[in-house]
């Protein structure tokens, strides 16, 4: 009889959680916007989320996604999710440059050798800390995934030396890093929301742009330019980010499963991207584009071009970020 009666109890407080949890979980469509077209990365792991939160959710949870700069650019969509009316975006860690001045530190160049580097920097105390200033900014980040290694593409001349990107019109995305890097090479950097590039390039309104590879094949600048250049002068890293107006709203339940669903999205994604960064300098070959890589003595030569830059840059940031991002980039390239 104890048995039996031990048995009821215990099902009975099953029952109850269940029914907590299923209440503690309301029907929500949440809208996530980003600037990719549907066959890139980005949005492949917005997919690989939304069908994780649907299953974690019991279907309550419905993500709808807004590729291709649908929702606006990149800061339309920060203050559409900071304002309440948006409540998802993955954008470029870039973009949030100008209300945490400190991402400006992902953006330095040539400081991070690999994707194993750049994973252990970003999921390891220096990221998390960058993440930690958000909430004040009406902002929750969910963790990081991959964009890139960002390379050079223009309709001018291959860029194989320093030498080569001066008088170059570049277009960069509106952010101090990239704005002084590219003067320091002397070349005109010129800022510009990403939805209006294809459009300038065309236009010959600007020469040239960077991107990561999956990023140029994807929107078609092959059409548009003719050298493709492998700098990989900055890794470049989207960051899952919600509104804090409506983080609030969620319940526990609610919040751990977007945390952990866009956790586990992350691993995919990451594969993903680098998958069709390798597949896609073929592509822009094959598509017409000059291919050409920058020798490892050019890319010291730019380097040490644009370290006054950085060395500027970390000295007007918070001094204990500094000193944690140094001391990660140190024990993470090992």
């Amino acid at each position: 009889m104890r048995t039996l009666f031990t048995t009821a109890l215990l099902t009975t407080a099953l029952l109850a959680s269940g029914a907590l949890h299923a209440q503690d979980v309301q029907e929500r469509t949440i809208k996530f916007g980003h600037l990719n077209n549907t066959d890139h990365p980005v949005s492949l792991g917005v997919k690989r989320f939304a069908e994780l939160v649907a299953a974690k959710s019991g279907g309550k949870l419905k993500v709808q996604e807004f590729p291709s700069s649908t929702l606006g650019n990149e800061l339309q969509q920060q203050a559409a999710l900071q304002g309440g009316v948006q409540e998802m975006t993955a954008p470029a860690t870039t973009s949030l440059a100008g209300i945490v001045k400190e991402f400006g530190l992902i953006d330095f160049p040539f400081a991070v050798g690999s994707f194993a580097q750049a994973d252990a920097l970003l999921d390891g105390p220096f990221g998390q800390a960058l993440i930690a200033k958000l909430p004040e900014k009406g902002l929750v980040a969910l963790g990081y995934w991959d964009l890139g290694f960002r390379n050079v593409t223009n309709s001018k001349r291959a860029i194989t030396k320093p030498e080569d990107f001066e008088g170059l019109k570049l277009r960069v995305i509106p952010n101090p890093v990239f704005l002084e890097t590219f003067k320091a090479l002397k070349a005109n950097p010129v800022p510009m929301a990403f939805g209006e590039l294809y459009g300038a390039l065309e236009a010959k309104a600007v020469d040239g742009q960077e991107n990561p590879f999956s990023v140029i094949l994807s929107n078609k600048f092959y059409e548009v330019q003719k050298h493709v250049s492998a700098t990989n002068h900055v890794y470049a890293a989207n960051i899952v980010l919600v509104g804090k107006r409506f983080w609030d709203k969620l319940s526990p339940t609610e919040q751990r499963i977007l945390s952990e669903a866009a956790q586990e999205a992350r691993a995919y994604q990451r594969q993903a991207s680098r998958a069709a960064a390798q597949k896609a300098v073929g592509e822009l070959q094959a598509k017409g584009m000059q291919y050409n890589e920058v020798s490892p003595a050019e890319q010291g030569r730019i380097g040490q071009m644009v370290k006054p830059v950085t060395d500027r840059m970390a000295a007007s940031y918070d001094p204990e970020l500094v000193k944690l991002y140094q001391s990660e980039l140190a024990r993470t390239a090992r």
